[in-house]
């Protein structure tokens, strides 16, 4: 019985179960979706840092610097970048700082080099600074905790620069989802072929490649299969067994030689969706083995693509671990 296009999405998602997962590198995680939730480990920056190259000072120190009235105070430390500071600055000490360097204790504001004059022994500054004055704070950026991704995610140049960051060299993904394909059709010939009287060129299996590839999935064919009830279910058999998904093409109808439906049947599998209501894109047959997700779709490029996008895909991607978009 035909089902909406609302009721047999339903039908399918409820009956489909994710893939397993696997640890991978970060290296080869691009495309592959997330199995894990990924929180900020820590604070970032982990440390109060120098928005400049410049000097660290107190800011009561120089809370009445001027041009006329300058400020001069003992320079006592230096601390490049990926340094630490040595010791804390007390009253009337500064430190030279290179933009990211850590601020030493004791210091709550920085003087930018461009706006003193400076030996190595001391530095004169021309002008107030308040508290906080170029300093970036521990956790400006990102806080300890914060949800950086949730499993389903597809993993982008963005997210693995997220995960680089956050020292997580092996992600956890969900496998990647294998599909087989498969076109029946006793009129098909292979591409590359001529196609004699009554014979058309097999272009389905392209075009439903370029569609699984353009979502990250592998993909498998099994060739042509003739309008035999054998034939299709050994052919059924044999890509059940190697992939996680089936996309199978032709006799999805209802004529003499729609054979498919039965064909999944009779391999023991369960019919979930038979017929949806629309056109083009009405026949069809999804299945369900051991976990294994069949779409049997209609041999016409323009129903099957419809029917697959409306129905097969979303299952395709809950089976893959994507979330599902809203």
């Amino acid at each position: 019985m035909a089902v909406s296009i609302a009721e047999g999405k339903q039908i399918i998602l409820d009956s489909i179960k994710t893939v397993g997962t696997e640890r991978i590198s970060l290296l080869d995680s691009f495309g592959r979706v997330l199995a894990e939730e990924v929180r900020a480990r820590e604070d970032i920056p982990t440390f109060h840092r120098s928005a400049y190259d410049g000097y660290a000072v107190r800011s009561d120190d120089v809370k009445n610097a001027t041009k006329d009235h300058p400020v001069i105070l003992k320079v006592v430390d230096y601390v490049p970048a990926g340094s630490i500071p040595k010791r804390e600055i007390h009253s009337g000490e500064a430190v030279r700082i290179m933009t990211g360097a850590m601020i030493p204790e004791g210091a709550d504001a920085i003087i930018k080099q461009e706006e003193t004059e400076f030996t190595e022994e001391t530095v004169t500054v021309f002008q107030a600074a308040e508290e906080g004055s170029h300093i970036i704070y521990a956790g400006t950026d990102l806080k300890k905790g914060t949800l950086l991704a949730e499993p389903g995610t597809k993993i982008d140049e963005t997210l693995m620069g997220v995960l680089a960051g956050q020292n997580i060299p092996e992600p956890l993904v969900y496998k990647q989802l294998l599909v087989g394909i498969l076109v029946t059709g006793s009129e098909l010939v292979p591409v590359g072929e001529e196609p004699g009287p009554g014979k058309i060129l097999a272009t389905n299996p392209y075009l439903l490649t370029g569609l699984m590839q353009k979502e990250g999935f592998l993909c498998k064919f099994y060739g042509i299969v003739k309008d035999d009830l054998e034939e299709i279910k050994n052919a059924l058999i044999k890509s059940i067994d190697e992939c996680d998904a089936i996309l199978i093409t032709g006799g999805a109808s209802a004529g003499d030689y729609d054979l498919t439906p039965k064909a999944i049947e009779e391999i023991g599998a369960e019919v979930i969706v038979r017929d949806v209501l629309m056109k083009p894109g009405k026949a069809c047959a999804y299945g369900i083995k051991d976990d294994k997700f069949i779409c049997g779709l209609s041999g016409k490029p323009s129903s099957a693509v419809r029917n697959l996008n409306l129905l097969g895909l979303p299952g395709l991607k809950k089976l893959s671990g994507l979330k599902e978009e809203t």
